[in-house]
């Protein structure tokens, strides 16, 4: 990426605005190719959600993730490059995309501060096989054209246009300019919340009722056989309100419950979102370093801190959860060992709480090896044992026959990668696909030897709350 020595907020006026991008024509016509071009400038705190809720159209891209407890919240709409990709090579050939469209970019602003930069905006489907119709692809990048971001009090917001031979660069310059009027003074239009919110008319099983005990009770008698050691099993349940559900609406019940995890939207642009309350990062690249964790064997929350503690206590003696919990750790270890990467995880796990559940967790960082990146990482991460099974190529391949239902983004890969190289990418996890007046819910739970269904259908069970209480609320 080509990063000019120009300061926008030093030269911020329209005729230097029009002189740059008409260096960023000629370069483009030089090269006989278009060329990216990102502006990014730091402006007055802004609310990223609320930015998205203002500008929010239902046929426009977008995607959206916050995590309070770390202090970041990031925004990007519209889209002005996207790259779509299928098959086992669908990481990869984003990853490549991603590179070839940094290097023929032009970026201006102080690319050293957090989220500045084109951010390449990412949602990976649980499966690498596409089916016709499906809401998103296997494997879906898009660039927004405004991209807002929230990082320790301090607010980027950025630009990013396409620049070729023939761009009007007096027609570009007008409209980056009302758009930078707009956010350096945001005045935050009332969302499209006028009408009442949607009521839920109705909500199904899946397959029915008897489904997943079922499928628990086939999955148990593979894992006795030894064809694996455990399968990740899921639930999905379908919603129907006496009106069209708006997924920003949804999503602000879930931010303020869930400040720990990762709140997200993503929007396909064709009226259908995904979007959910994640408590599991898959990984994250940053200074040269990456960061993974394991995060699996579940227990619920007390009504008090003795309670609570003692529930905490009991998920570190029991075995079977302890045995879950090691299967993901010594997986993220061994598949990291075939990039390069040297990891020794903390002999015990810990306990990270949330606001209805509480997990066995393990953090595990390593230095990362130069020519790796982060779409590598993810491709051998993907799918953990933590949502997959163990071993994965045994296990993996049954899901869909036990299931009965397309997961899609359901247990997928969420998130961004930046120009720098760094990036964040999470689990699509207690989430719901949003669809006019209807939504599709998801939960599963772990299956090991000692599991029983009845102790299964209720850990999907206490997923489920969280999601079925922002909509009804």
């Amino acid at each position: 990426m080509t990063i000019l020595p120009l300061d926008p907020a030093a030269n911020l006026n329209p005729a230097a605005l029009r002189d740059f991008l008409s260096q960023c024509r000629a370069a483009a016509a030089a090269a006989g190719r278009a060329r990216l071009v990102s502006i990014s400038l730091a402006v007055e705190a802004l609310d990223p959600l609320a930015v998205l809720e203002s500008i929010f159209e239902a046929t426009e891209r977008h995607f959206y993730v916050e995590r309070p407890a770390e202090r970041f919240a990031l925004a990007g709409a519209e889209a002005v490059l996207s790259f779509t990709a299928a098959g086992p090579g669908r990481f990869e050939a984003c990853q490549r995309w991603i590179d070839e469209t940094l290097e023929h970019a032009i970026a201006v602003g102080n690319l050293a501060a957090p989220f500045t930069g084109p951010h390449f905006f990412a949602a990976f489907t649980f499966l690498d096989a596409g089916e016709p119709g499906a809401p998103f692809a296997p494997a879906s990048v898009f660039v927004p054209r405004w991209q807002v971001a929230l990082h320790d009090g301090r607010t980027v917001a950025v630009a990013n246009l396409v620049v070729d031979a023939a761009t009007e660069v007096d027609v570009l310059a007008e409209k980056v300019w009302r758009a930078h009027a707009k956010f350096g003074a945001f005045a935050y239009a009332a969302p499209d919340f006028t009408e009442p919110a949607a009521r839920p008319a109705a909500i199904r099983e899946v397959g029915g009722a008897g489904h997943f005990p079922a499928a628990v009770r086939r999955a148990l008698a593979r894992i006795e056989s030894g064809a694996y050691h455990k399968i990740v099993l899921a639930r999905a349940k379908d919603l129907s309100a006496d009106g069209r559900l708006h997924p920003l609406r949804v999503l602000n019940g879930l931010r303020q419950r869930f400040s720990d995890c990762y709140a997200f939207s993503v929007a396909n642009g064709r009226g259908q979102s995904f979007i959910g309350a994640s408590p599991e990062r898959l990984l994250r690249v940053q200074d040269g370093e990456l960061l993974t964790e394991a995060l699996a064997g579940s227990i619920r929350r007390g009504a008090t801190a003795s309670e609570d503690a003692a529930f905490g206590s009991e998920l570190q003696r029991d075995e079977k959860e302890q045995r879950e919990h090691r299967l993901v750790v010594d997986s993220i270890v061994r598949r990291l060992a075939t990039l390069g990467l040297a990891v020794r995880p903390p002999a015990k796990a810990g306990i990270r709480r949330y606001a209805n559940v509480q997990h066995l967790h393990t953090e595990v960082r390593a230095a990362l090896p130069a020519g790796v990146r982060l779409l590598d990482i993810a491709a051998r991460l993907h799918p953990t044992p933590a949502v997959g099974g163990s071993p994965r190529e045994a296990a993996v391949p049954e899901i869909a026959g036990l299931e009965k239902f397309s997961r899609g983004l359901y247990a997928g890969v969420l998130g961004w990668i930046d120009a720098r190289g760094g990036g964040e990418l999470f689990v699509g996890l207690r989430s719901a696909l949003i669809d006019g007046a209807g939504a599709r819910l998801y939960a599963g739970a772990g299956i090991v030897r000692g599991s029983t269904p009845e102790k299964e259908l209720a850990e999907t069970e206490l997923k489920f709350r969280a999601m079925q209480e922002a909509l009804q609320a």
